[in-house]
């Protein structure tokens, strides 16, 4: 693994450590709370702090989980070269995109 992708990977497992403690945190708040879904949208719609967290939340997933499946791919596989990268690198533009509609579609619920 080059030096670029081990920082990356160590940098979003930190923002990802925290954004996972903060989004359960929040879980439990609501759902003890007595919160429905309905509860829950009218708070995040039109949410510029949630749609920020949880956009910065996508970008950590889509950079960490592509690394970390090459790595896996590259160790336990004969899989090697451009076309691991470039499959992987359509991973993560894969899971940018689903998970960014994802915030859109519950900021602008």
């Amino acid at each position: 693994m080059t030096a670029v992708l081990f920082l990356a990977q160590r940098a979003t497992a930190f923002v990802l450590a925290l954004a996972v403690a903060i989004h359960l945190g929040t879980i439990l708040y609501a759902t003890r709370g007595g919160l429905t879904a309905a509860d829950i949208l009218a708070r995040t719609h039109s949410n510029g702090a949630f749609a920020l967290f949880y956009g910065l939340f996508v970008l950590a997933v889509a950079i960490h989980a592509p690394i970390g499946l090459r790595n896996i791919l590259r160790e336990w596989t004969s899989w090697h070269g451009r076309s691991l990268d470039v499959a992987l690198s359509l991973f993560s533009l894969l899971l940018f995109v689903l998970g960014l509609r994802a915030v859109i579609a519950v900021y602008s619920a």
